[in-house]
């Protein structure tokens, strides 16, 4: 504990507070209490310590040697949540124009967070409950990898016309079918002349749900 009353010393000293001072703001009635706590000769509470940490700009820890000076600890993570990863932003795609890239800047609605880890170039808002059987709501952000093409059954970003849709994309020969993911939808199929309004904008790779 003299190392406590050390640092309470050194601290007043650094911040040019004198012991009177110094007992006002801990609730001392006199520089007497502070000249006795400085020299070891009083024991200090828990809540002592804190009300000392405050009244010096540092923390409790740092007056008890657990860390450097003015470093906190971080807050709790409650049971059965994750600390957040690191985040970049992302280009949120609006109305898409037929014929244009849909990541045009026109089409940008906002730039959402995302998770670093996620190899995501552009989001879109998944509105209806469509595909709810996959855990994505209406409102979700889905985050969204460009490539031409996806493997039979995943979920993809097609644009049909000049309006993109979040589904289940199939193969069968010259035609492709679009598969929600809520048995209150079916499915629609495109061949021949349609498949010309049909173009994969890219592959789901992850979502933010919004309780």
């Amino acid at each position: 504990m003299l190392d406590v009353y050390r640092k309470i010393k050194s601290l007043r000293l650094d911040l040019g507070m004198s012991q009177g001072e110094l007992a006002k703001k801990t609730g001392y009635n006199d520089r007497s209490s502070i000249a006795k706590i400085e020299a070891g000769k009083v024991d200090l509470t828990q809540s002592k310590i804190v009300a000392f940490a405050k009244a010096l700009n540092t923390t409790p820890g740092y007056l008890m040697g657990w860390k450097p000076a003015g470093e906190s600890s971080p807050a709790p993570i409650p049971p059965g949540f994750e600390p957040l990863p690191k985040m970049v932003k992302r280009p949120l795609i609006g109305d898409i124009a037929c014929g244009e890239p849909i990541t045009a800047e026109q089409n940008v609605q906002d730039m959402v967070d995302v998770p670093e880890g996620i190899s995501c170039d552009f989001c879109l808002r998944c509105h209806g409950d469509s595909m709810i059987d996959t855990g994505i709501h209406d409102n979700d952000v889905v985050y969204i990898k460009i490539q031409p093409t996806v493997d039979d059954g995943e979920i993809a970003a097609v644009r049909i016309g000049d309006e993109a849709t979040l589904k289940r994309v199939y193969y069968d020969g010259s035609t492709i079918t679009l598969v929600p993911a809520n048995s209150a939808y079916r499915p629609h199929s495109y061949s021949g002349p349609e498949l010309e309004d049909i173009q994969i904008e890219g592959k789901a790779v992850g979502y933010t749900h919004w309780f």
